[in-house]
């Protein structure tokens, strides 16, 4: 039976989130508690470039000047009281100082980075955030602009004592043009949010992301952050048709354009995208938001060799093409794990990979029969070796949850180290072999899973808890590796802190120093957001004559 409208509408918008299972933790509030020495209890850790978390507590985060003590305070200004005083004056009420009100947003969402910020300022317009940069360049304050503070990298919080800049009260959609579907609103909006408010309309956002009910758009631009749907709809380059962004010496740049069409000069708001705020703060943007679509379809698919996978996945583009919404990866090891930590059954038998393909058109009979025909396809030409179609709201999400809760199952494991690299598609699971390979029966498990349609491998190693011998075998040796095969050390999380001794590893020396470059002349004292992105300090200040 297909999917009504409404079922499909409220599906569409909800899919994504996490699917709740008892005695694994999943959010924010449940991975972080109140220590009775009044510390912060953390549920996490990070070793450094990697994300290693464990479901046993490590006690309090470490401050990220001592887990990267190579690291150096910059030559910046200290908040004095007269500071606060014209913080007051600029950001009425909205200024707060007290530790326990700015503990968490010291912390990064996944408890690897904590700074020790001891302001946070909460703007409500472009206006107070160009006074507010206006000062701190003039005083040399260094900044952080922080969203929803969903990364992994540390990008969105302090590294020492910077002035944290809260984007949550810019909440404001500004209008929507339903018959273009370009939304305009502040950069505080939460994603969900933004749903909530595009539903009536029949529209929704381009990009669907695990955090979306955290997570601000301000912050998605400023990490280029992908989600599930970016095979079918792109990444937020494509969909952001303009951007409003404060520069460091208070400037205001409006880029705010809603044209799909605009060729006259640079594309500058494509500076502002996966900068991590490190050029100036977007404070508003317009979105191209696509319809909601009529009918999903998803098709659970078992190969035994990874050469099946490509060839199928190449079945899937060429046979279902306009309605094909995302190709997800997983293998044994993913598919094992959802099964053995929390339960969850797998329609399939056992196979060494799995394809989960979802379409997303108007017509719910031609979609299905054309999924019906691709499984046909492939099972009869020996790519698959088995298969199942679920069109129906209830089994479409589980079918989806085996694929949604492999990271929520590792953690049942104990420490987890958790790489987000994009590879070449011929090499997209070499990385997981080769890792498997090299740790051997130190780690309890190497599992890879992801985005095969953009070739984004989430390479995850388990042990029942932190290793220095696993340790030292992945790192940098991971990062090593993608660079040979000419991938990215970064698909989806940014660079942050935590991957920011890697930047080489994806740019060659010319681009680097572009950047730095582009740096120097948009934040000439280096007040936004340092210590994030390059690999050293003296990066982050360049004086161009």
């Amino acid at each position: 039976m297909a999917m009504r409208r409404s079922q499909v509408i409220r599906y569409a918008l909800e899919q994504y989130k996490s699917y709740r299972v008892p005695n694994v933790t999943q959010s924010l509030p449940s991975w972080y508690t109140k220590g009775t020495n009044g510390s912060l209890d953390s549920w996490s850790r990070c070793v450094h470039g990697s994300v290693a978390l464990t479901q046993k507590k490590v006690g309090r985060v470490p401050l990220s000047s001592e887990r990267f003590p190579q690291l150096k305070r910059g030559d910046f200004a200290r908040v004095t009281d007269g500071d606060l005083q014209v913080f007051e004056r600029l950001v009425p009420s909205r200024v707060l100082t007290e530790p326990g009100d700015i503990e968490g947003h010291n912390v990064d969402w996944s408890g690897t980075c904590r700074g020790a910020g001891q302001v946070l300022l909460r703007p409500k317009t472009t206006e107070e955030v160009s006074a507010i940069l206006r000062y701190c360049n003039g005083r040399r304050l260094a900044a952080v602009p922080q969203g929803g503070n969903t990364g992994l990298v540390g990008g969105s919080v302090p590294v020492f004592d910077e002035v944290i800049i809260s984007m949550s009260l810019m909440d404001k959609i500004i209008s929507l043009d339903e018959i273009s579907g370009v939304l305009v609103c502040q950069a505080g909006c939460v994603v969900d949010k933004i749903n909530e408010a595009l539903e009536p309309h029949g529209l929704m956002t381009p990009h669907i992301l695990g955090a979306k009910g955290s997570c601000q758009i301000g912050g998605n631009i400023s990490t280029n952050a992908g989600g599930l749907r970016m095979l079918r709809y792109g990444n937020l380059h494509g969909n952001v048709l303009g951007v409003e962004a404060v520069l460091a010496n208070g400037d205001v740049l409006d880029c705010l354009s809603t044209l799909r069409k605009d060729n006259t000069g640079y594309d500058l708001k494509q500076l502002f995208i996966g900068s991590e705020g490190s050029l100036g703060i977007v404070t508003a943007a317009s979105v191209l938001c696509p319809r909601i679509p009529g009918a999903i379809s998803v098709a659970l698919l078992g190969c035994d060799s990874f050469a099946q996978v490509l060839q199928t996945y190449d079945a899937a583009k060429k046979m279902l093409q306009e309605i094909l919404s995302a190709v997800e990866f997983m293998d044994r090891a993913s598919m094992e794990v959802v099964q053995e930590n929390l339960q969850l059954t797998c329609p399939l038998g056992a196979h060494r990979y799995y394809l989960l393909v979802e379409t997303s058109g108007s017509n719910a009979a031609h979609d299905e029969e054309k999924l019906n025909s691709l499984l046909g396809h492939v099972m009869e030409k020996g790519m698959v070796d088995d298969g199942t179609v679920a069109t129906e709201p209830s089994k479409v999400q589980s079918l989806w949850a085996l694929r949604e809760n492999v990271a929520v199952a590792l953690r049942a494991d104990g420490c987890v180290y958790k790489y987000d690299v994009t590879v070449p598609m011929s090499r997209f699971y070499d990385l997981v072999a080769a890792t498997r390979k090299r740790v051997g029966t130190d780690a309890t498990r190497v599992v890879g899973y992801g985005h095969l349609g953009e070739s984004d491998i989430h390479l995850n190693v388990t042990c029942p808890q932190h290793s220095e011998d696993v340790f030292d075998a992945l790192e940098p040796w991971v990062y090593e590796w993608v660079a040979k095969c000419k991938g990215s050390v970064s698909a989806e999380h940014g660079m942050g802190i935590l991957k920011r001794d890697y930047l080489y590893h994806s740019n060659t020396g010319p681009a680097v120093l572009l950047m730095k470059q582009l740096k120097g002349l948009m934040d000439p004292r280096g007040i936004l957001n340092p210590y994030k992105i390059f690999p050293d300090l003296k990066d982050f200040i360049i004086l161009i004559f």
